[in-house]
């Protein structure tokens, strides 16, 4: 499991607005572009779907999403379909803040487009590095609009 904390200096309420929000998210992340969601949903409840938009250079895709926790204002994660991989997000009340982590597990065996993608490249030569990284930038800017 791969995990990353920042303090924000803004309240959770006001945290968990932002990343449970995932029309938003391409504001804050370096790779995904967007979200919507699908079917009823209309936000952060356990099982809502949504899909989300993704890019790296020149490569474009699509994720298939569900909600596996949304427990207001503490914890949210998602499941993708096409990564095997659970992301989310947990906040902790935290020296007149937030604690704001974010993390990403693997749930099962790596699907074959995931796997050509890494084997071919597409992602960079150390995607896991560049998830990580992604992480930091994702919560900085969850960061500078949390507290602006």
């Amino acid at each position: 499991m791969d995990e990353v904390s920042v303090h924000v200096s803004a309240p959770v309420e006001r945290v968990w607005e932002l990343v449970t929000d995932v029309t938003q998210m391409g504001r804050w992340s370096p790779e995904c572009t967007g979200g919507r969601w699908t079917g009823d949903a209309s936000g952060p409840v356990i099982g809502a779907h949504f899909t989300g938009a993704n890019r790296h250079g020149w490569v474009r895709w699509s994720t298939h999403c569900r909600v596996v926790s949304a427990e207001e204002p503490v914890h949210f994660s998602f499941e993708v379909r096409e990564s095997a991989m659970r992301w989310g997000y947990r906040l902790e009340e935290a020296d007149g803040g937030t604690l704001l982590t974010e993390y990403r597990e693997t749930i099962g065996p790596k699907p074959l487009v995931t796997r050509l993608f890494t084997g071919l490249g597409l992602g960079g030569s150390d995607r896991e590095g560049q998830m990580v990284a992604g992480m930091r930038a994702t919560l900085e800017r969850v960061r500078a609009a949390a507290e602006s």
